[in-house]
């Protein structure tokens, strides 16, 4: 690194963002219109998870490119199974699963109020529920719905919705179930078979040994790979056979289910089995603490999941991590580098593919700290950004926030990006090799990042473990 903490960039290289409230005029984003060309997948990293200034970024965004570019779909860094649910939400279309779920959850609710005076399914003593909370606990995974900002931003979606001539769509990237649970992939498998193959019975030891390691959330995740691990070695492979034999039988029965089900309802009950398997093999990686074939292989099955989603929308906003969406080597501290989403899809999209970084100054980031995490710390206060990175670099730049096109700079300016070899990964101090110029299209940079808003409905629809880490949760 030859950077200095004072090198910034020129003043023609900023372009401001007036402000991040998704509902403000949205005239200081026509930069977007050059910026995005043709691209079909508009990807929005961000440095950390759950800050409420990249959860109002990203609504704005998509709100912009819905409005002035038509884009049909928001894509994001959470469970693919689930996220129908929300889709379903967002689209005002009848949800069966939630309405089962309010049903099954009925029996004993008057005795599990919280102190607002809300059953586990979100409802009040009147009985009176809040459909929304229920999708942010359960249609989002791995505690990304928790939050007031991403609420307010399925909010806009439905309500345009509710009067667009082209409704846009929601849809999960991810493995699913935390990333730790067969679970929710398997049961929506098994419930498209019950239609797709009647006379075809799952071998109850595959959901057995899927439901002795099953999480409810993040939080229990740690717990689940323990159980996974104490599982004996012909149990493991059992399992790893059933699941390949499931996902061979799908495939091969693929006239026969189309033709009772439609071709839509079998391509997403195969993708669901395509990341059950995919999950079982993280899972298994885990469990060896094989860090990189998790990324390896949770990346290579991310990538395909928005190619399917390509096969189904012209144009997406895809939320991720920067080390998802980058288009650069991934690194975690003592790992080799592994190859992210990003890399598969700007080989297989090409120029389809433009990547939004971002990087922030100060504030607050999830708590790298497994026991104070678990306790309620969820964020901790984020260290400066280190001399001679991205971070520091754009933070010395501007002083609010700003976007900066990697492509147009001027020769001293891309020399001073060049400069920059690490950005700050979100992971305690740690800072990860990347080359800007190759990662990204565009940077943005938020000066100061907080965590965001619980939101309190949601988390009264959420598992007993989540309820009661955020009792003990205090905003820094």
């Amino acid at each position: 690194m030859t950077t200095t903490p004072q090198a910034r960039l020129g003043d023609t290289a900023i372009i401001p963002l007036r402000t991040l409230d998704p509902a403000a005029a949205l005239n200081d984003l026509e930069w977007l219109d050059d910026a995005i060309g043709d691209a079909r997948v508009v990807a929005i990293g961000e440095s950390a998870h759950y800050n409420r200034e990249t959860y109002e970024l990203r609504h704005r965004l998509l709100r912009y490119l819905v409005e002035r570019h038509g884009f049909g779909a928001y894509a994001m860094e959470t469970g693919f199974t689930e996220g129908r649910h929300t889709d379903a939400w967002i689209r005002h279309r009848n949800d069966q699963h939630a309405d089962d779920q309010r049903g099954n959850d009925q029996r004993g609710n008057d005795q599990r109020r919280d102190d607002q005076g809300r059953d586990a399914q979100g409802r009040d003593a009147h009985g009176a529920d809040d459909r929304l909370g229920r999708i942010m606990a359960s249609g989002l995974t791995s505690l990304t719905g928790l939050w007031r900002q991403m609420g307010a931003h399925l909010e806009w979606m439905r309500r345009h919705n509710a009067t667009a001539e082209r409704p846009i769509g929601f849809y999960g990237i991810d493995l699913g179930g935390q990333n730790a649970s067969l679970l929710p992939g398997l049961d929506a498998v098994s419930a498209y078979l019950a239609q797709a193959d009647p006379g075809f019975d799952l071998d109850p030891a595959v959901r057995e040994t899927s439901a002795a390691f099953a999480a409810t959330s993040a939080f229990a995740a740690p717990a689940t790979l323990a159980a996974y691990a104490q599982l004996p070695a012909g149990t493991k492979d059992a399992l790893t056979a059933g699941l390949a034999a499931l996902a061979v039988r799908m495939r091969g029965r693929r006239l026969e289910y189309v033709r009772r089900t439609g071709a839509e309802a079998y391509e997403r009950a195969l993708r669901s089995m395509r990341l059950v398997v995919t999950l079982e093999a993280v899972i298994r990686d885990m469990s060896r603490g094989d860090q990189r074939s998790v990324m390896y292989n949770r990346d290579a099955e991310i990538a395909d999941t928005v190619e399917w989603i390509l096969r189904r929308e012209d144009r997406i906003v895809l939320a991720a991590h920067n080390g998802h969406v980058q288009r650069w080597p991934g690194v975690l501290p003592g790992m080799d580098p592994v190859t992210p989403m990003g890399m598969h899809l700007a080989d297989r999209l090409g120029d389809d593919y433009l990547v939004i970084g971002a990087t922030f100054g100060t504030g607050q980031m999830l708590n790298s700290d497994a026991a104070a995490f678990q306790s309620g710390t969820i964020f901790a206060p984020a260290q400066p950004p280190e001399p001679g990175s991205l971070d520091a670099l754009m933070h010395a730049s501007h002083d609010g926030p700003f976007v900066v096109d990697l492509r147009r700079l001027s020769a001293a300016d891309t020399d001073a990006v060049r400069a920059a070899t690490v950005q700050r990964a979100g992971f305690g101090t740690f800072h990860a090799p990347v080359s800007p110029l190759d990662a990204y299209d565009l940077v943005v940079h938020l000066p100061h990042v907080t965590g965001a808003d619980p939101d309190e409905t949601a988390l009264a629809c959420s598992p007993q473990e989540v309820r009661e880490v955020f009792s003990h949760y205090k905003p820094q």
